[in-house]
């Protein structure tokens, strides 16, 4: 075999062209394209040693084969080539940059050494030498002062590493408190699964026990009809297991409404919480009169009641995170209108007092009937509450506000001993819970759960809770430590309230015991004292008038409040 041959074997150019290789290379080439030699000498002995065409048509199939997959393979490893010498001048390119910026670094930190030492020696002349003497050789001081000067800037270099590490750490910090915070989000949503499945286990469990106690007492004609309600159940039963799989709880945002209408963060379900059993349960039958109500809506279309301009500036200001009472088009304000214009002629003795708009909107909200709502609110203020808790003296309920300090002081001894160190006054946070049942206070779910036990047990409820809600943030209050904190943390603090069910355990469980005997004592004692107080006060108010007159000072007859100033023309 001739040289060009073993040249164009290897796929190098003919010997006179070729570059310079290190001599293993070479041996190893050649030691290559020898091996292809002899396997190409092999190939053509068989060829030629083949007896029938047949055989030799296969050994060339056989040899077009490996010259394909050769020729796949080679076009691989140039593509390969390419793409390693594209990668290879990239590289190249970023270290060049990088050269560049390492040149540019060293340059500018070179003459930033060479501006601190001209610095370093002006000062130093400055220092050791006045302007009108010539300059002395530098001494001992002189390179004292040199080496504070480096100090100083090796120190600032360590500032500077702090700084970054600062930075770093605290962005570390931030994720982690991002990870928390999603972690503690979805706690909460299983936490709302959970009491959301529960819920629905005591509504599937109430309706089992209701039909089978049919079942039993069914006779006759009812058994058929007690058959008919079991197969309803059990077809809910499986309708139920089929979709638990499937279907998701749903949690609605805290920008979402509730179907009652109210800024709500989960979206329970509240069916077994609708208030009109409670309600037909109380007195509202013996109250209601066939067309009583109607009655006395047109008695007020005949002459207009004295508290219509109070309802009326009351109807925007009823709960404005509510979409029925905000909506333009809504028919509840004109709905809430004549129930507190009829409850005003119903009961003359009270006319209208700030607080029954709540109490007349969440009847209005809950019920189906306007009529029913105004039955609702009778109920409350003239047999659920006690006589006098809407009078102008609001004597009852001032009268309720010292029961529960009483309470407090008795369940709740820490808190109120912290409360006490503050000086701070309850009564203006809880006034308004009494007043209105908590409307403006709690969240729309708990809200209706307390509604519902207030509307079957009476006021005592309404005690349970408020003791609750102290008890359930207990730990938070007495971790604040100034008067105004603890005020602005009051303002707010029962809308952080989620977890009914603790909620509700503690107010009938943990409250425990407390007797409606011991509400009523308490009742008594402290009206008494307040009735005489209130005497007093007329008294005092009795003195002040007969002496008016020898002052001299004419003293205005009434003065209007800033709703009715707000009224006028």
């Amino acid at each position: 075999m001739t040289h060009a041959r073993l040249w164009h074997l290897v796929g190098l150019p003919p010997a006179h062209t070729i570059l310079p290789f290190p001599a293993q290379e070479l041996v190893k080439i050649l030691h290559k394209a020898l091996e292809a030699a002899q396997q190409e000498k092999r190939a053509s002995s068989a060829y030629l040693a083949a007896a029938e065409d047949k055989d030799r048509l296969e050994l060339v199939r056989h040899k077009v084969r490996q010259i394909m997959e050769l020729g796949q393979r080679v076009e691989a490893l140039e593509q390969e080539r390419e793409g390693l010498v594209h990668a290879v001048s990239l590289r190249e390119q970023q270290v060049q940059e990088l050269q560049q910026h390492v040149q540019l670094l060293m340059d500018k930190n070179q003459a930033k050494q060479q501006v601190i030492c001209k610095l370093s020696e002006k000062v130093t002349q400055d220092f050791t030498h006045p302007h009108d003497q010539p300059p002395a050789p530098p001494n001992a001081a002189d390179r004292d002062f040199l080496s504070q000067q480096e100090r100083i800037e090796n120190l600032k270099d360590d500032m500077e590493a702090y700084r970054t590490q600062n930075c770093f750490l605290n962005s570390e910090i931030h994720q982690v408190t991002k990870i928390w915070r999603k972690v503690a989000e979805k706690e909460k949503a299983l936490l709302t699964k959970c009491a959301y499945l529960q819920a629905r286990n005591c509504q599937v469990e109430s309706k089992y026990l209701a039909g089978l106690r049919r079942l039993q007492e069914a006779v006759g004609d009812e058994a058929s009809e007690c058959t008919e309600l079991l197969k309803q159940l059990v077809q809910e039963a499986l309708q139920w297991e089929a979709g638990e799989a499937t279907d998701s709880v749903e949690l609605s945002p805290i920008s979402e409404y509730d179907e009652y209408g109210f800024l709500t963060v989960p979206d329970y379900e509240v069916e077994d919480l609708k208030l009109l059993a409670k309600i037909q349960a109380l007195e509202v039958r013996r109250l209601r009169t066939p067309g009583g109500y109607q009655a006395l809506l047109s008695r007020g279309q005949v002459c207009e009641h004295p508290a219509a301009r109070q309802i009326e500036l009351d109807l925007n200001r009823t709960f404005p995170n509510n979409k029925h009472f905000t909506c333009p088009t809504s028919s509840f304000p004109d709905k809430l209108r004549r129930v507190l214009l009829a409850f005003s002629w119903q009961n003359p003795a009270i006319g209208y007092c700030q607080g029954l708009n709540r109490l007349a909107a969440i009847a209005l909200l809950v019920l189906d009937e306007e009529e029913s709502a105004f039955w609702c609110l009778v109920a409350i203020v003239e047999i659920i509450l006690p006589a006098d808790y809407y009078s102008k003296t609001l004597t009852a309920s001032q009268v309720d506000q010292r029961v529960l300090q009483d309470l407090l002081s008795e369940k709740l001894p820490r808190l109120m001993a912290h409360l006490r160190q503050h000086c701070v006054d309850l009564s203006l946070v809880t006034f308004n819970w009494f007043l209105v049942v908590f409307a403006d206070s709690l969240i729309s779910d708990i809200l209706l759960r307390v509604w519902d036990a207030f509307l079957y047990e009476g006021t005592k409820v309404v005690f349970r809770y408020a003791l609750a809600i102290f008890k359930y943030n207990e730990e938070e209050i007495l971790r604040l430590q100034d008067s105004l904190e603890i005020y602005q943390y009051l303002r707010f603090f029962t809308k952080t309230i989620c977890n009914s069910r603790k909620l509700t355990n503690i107010a009938f469980n943990d409250m425990n015991p407390f007797s409606m005997k011991q509400l009523q004592q308490l009742r008594a004692a402290h009206r008494e004292r307040l009735e005489g107080e209130l005497r007093e006060l007329e008294r005092l108010k009795a003195e002040y008038l007969e002496r008016r007159p020898s002052q001299g000072r004419p003293v205005p007859e009434a003065c209007a409040s800033e709703d009715e100033a707000e009224g006028e023309p």
